[in-house]
């Protein structure tokens, strides 16, 4: 059985550090990460989704970590092809003029390009520490399931290589019907692996929680279940908080995944106030009680 890493999607939201989930001396991000990294094995970076990282930055992530520690780190927003702020842009890659966020043919095919190459660089402290899990790429609710985006899909892979990257879907249209088979046959034969998503239903982003492995690696994300994730309030959006129950189903199934891969991630993303972190720790208990 392979190993089941499980940790949550941020350790620096404004609600967790008002939770006093961290200890008075952890008042600094070094210390905030330290602390982090005694209680779980892998984080997932959010906030490369919202702006481009510094490869300073995550040099100092990887030496602020213990070695064997994990770092999951989310595509930045235009590389997958979401509305960009011009404003997360480096100052020498914005547009002159012209609307507040932009998509990827909103630029020139050179700045884009550059971003590609900058973002990559960026994560070359953690991939030389070993410390580098997966990049994920979380693709739009209207990214559908059609040739177009397969392709698409193996083009971000060619890109990232030989770093592994994690493809979570947004669009139902990929699960419905005969095309689930497809979807998760295509990311097989592609040595992708693909995101379990537990998370709302009934909504244009919403997919099902389809809990299959489609490489050596899987990842499952946990969203929550809040009625308010159409809000724009993340706290809102996020404010769920999984129970015993819930936990323990999902503990089944991810020792299921572990028996069919060689690392299975499951990732706490219910970022509001300690929510992820008391979950996660629960969910932990959990397995290791399974083991016993």
């Amino acid at each position: 059985m392979g190993e089941i890493k499980v940790g949550t999607a941020s350790w620096t939201h404004r609600s967790l550090l008002e939770s006093g989930w961290y200890p008075p001396g952890a008042s600094t991000p070094e210390r905030r990460l330290a602390h982090y990294a005694t209680r779980f094995p892998i984080v997932e970076v959010d906030a490369t989704y919202y702006a481009l990282p510094a490869e300073r930055t995550a040099a100092l992530w990887a030496g602020r970590t213990p070695a064997g520690f994990t770092f999951n780190v989310k595509a930045f927003g235009l590389l997958t092809g979401h509305p960009t702020r011009v404003a997360a842009l480096p100052k020498d890659l914005r547009p002159a003029a012209g609307r507040p966020r932009v998509y990827p043919d909103d630029l020139p095919p050179g700045t884009y390009e550059e971003v590609w190459t900058r973002f990559l660089a960026a994560l070359d402290p953690l991939a030389r520490a070993g410390k580098l899990g997966a990049v994920l790429f979380q693709f739009p609710p209207w990214f559908t399931a059609r040739a177009a985006s397969r392709r698409t899909i193996l083009d971000v892979a060619a890109r990232c290589h030989p770093l592994r990257v994690a493809v979570e879907f947004r669009h139902a249209s990929w699960f419905a019907g005969d095309e689930r088979e497809a979807t998760l046959r295509f990311l097989r034969e592609h040595d992708l692996p693909y995101v379990v998503v537990d998370m709302p239903q009934g909504h244009r982003s919403s997919v099902p929680p389809v809990v299959e492995a489609t490489s050596d690696l899987a990842v499952v994300r946990f969203h929550g279940h809040s009625p308010n994730w159409a809000s724009g309030d993340v706290d809102e959006k996020f404010a769920h908080f999984y129970t015993g129950a819930e936990l323990s189903a999902w503990a089944t199934h991810l020792r299921a995944l572990a028996g069919r891969t060689g690392e299975t991630h499951a990732l706490f993303n219910n970022c509001c106030a300690d929510n992820a972190q008391r979950n996660a720790a629960h969910l932990i208990e959990l397995l290791d009680d399974c083991e016993r």
